[in-house]
């Protein structure tokens, strides 16, 4: 590379590397594959062939400028775009095997599998508890034991219990938006999922929520796979395992993270991450 970024790099055992294989696919234990994935927005196409594959239990960065359809990728997996009219979806997305677009799919059951921590969090104008225990009384857990033993575990996970443990049942709407954006992380975990979809977690948070939400993220790996779109290319390195470069709507480098950011081999990649264009 003609010029070079520095930036911490999270070791990456390696166990956990794909060989050589790079683009489409990323790892022998993936969760999600994605096979010639093509999304239009009416006549308008957003996302063009996309094929890859999620590695479980890693954090997977989405990166790329605006508008070049990482976010749109992103909410393909738990099918969010289904409340977006006109749009419409070829191609195919496996999760654990099976086609997250098929018709008959449950859609509730899939995004408890698979849950999502918007760019924007929005905490229901509830009390903590009953922010972190939602899910669980949507799908009609109501013994108080096991709610309560959920709603712990999670805050503890989230990284929330020692700063809410005494104000369970205050409203969730006096938090700063650190506490807020875990806050939906400890929602989002609270009702077991494989997978954490996270949309520019960090944007709009301090550099310090932001040193908390990448230390949380980093807990969580292993235990949970995490797929993030992030504009930060310094967070990107710091926090993921796979990096996958997005260029106006197609995949154009996917691999372990430092491997794409110090030697990747496509010429766009490398002009992007060092700030040639983007």
């Amino acid at each position: 590379m003609n010029a070079t970024l520095a930036i911490p790099f999270r070791t990456v055992a390696a166990s956990s590397l794909p060989g050589e294989a790079r683009n489409h696919s990323a790892h022998d234990d993936s969760i999600v594959q994605t096979r010639e994935l093509c999304l239009f927005y009416g006549s308008k196409q957003a996302l063009f062939n996309i094929s890859m594959d999620f590695p479980r239990h890693q954090v997977t960065a989405l990166i790329g400028p605006s508008g070049c359809g990482k976010s749109t990728l992103l909410r393909c997996l738990n099918r969010m775009n289904d409340l977006i009219d006109d749009v419409s979806i070829t191609g195919s997305i496996l999760l654990d095997g099976e086609e997250v677009n098929d018709p008959t799919l449950d859609v509730i059951e899939l995004r408890r599998q698979v849950g999502m921590v918007f760019q924007k969090a929005v905490p229901f104008p509830k009390s903590i508890y009953e922010n972190v225990a939602y899910g669980l009384r949507i799908a009609g857990i109501r013994d108080r034991r096991v709610l309560d033993e959920a709603v712990e575990r999670s805050l503890r996970r989230s990284a929330l219990w020692d700063e809410v443990k005494d104000r369970l049942h205050d409203s969730a709407l006096g938090f700063s938006g650190g506490q807020h954006q875990r806050l939906c992380i400890a929602r989002a975990i609270a009702v077991s999922p494989e997978i954490i979809l996270m949309d520019e977690p960090c944007s709009a948070l301090d550099p310090r929520s932001t040193t908390r939400i990448e230390d949380l993220m980093g807990e969580l790996r292993g235990e949970y796979t995490i797929i993030t779109v992030t504009h930060n290319m310094q967070q990107a390195a710091r926090v993921s395992d796979f990096t996958a470069f997005l260029y106006e709507g197609s995949l154009v480098e996917f691999g372990p993270t430092k491997q794409l950011f110090t030697k990747p081999e496509k010429k766009e990649t490398e002009d992007y991450i060092t700030g040639r264009f983007g």
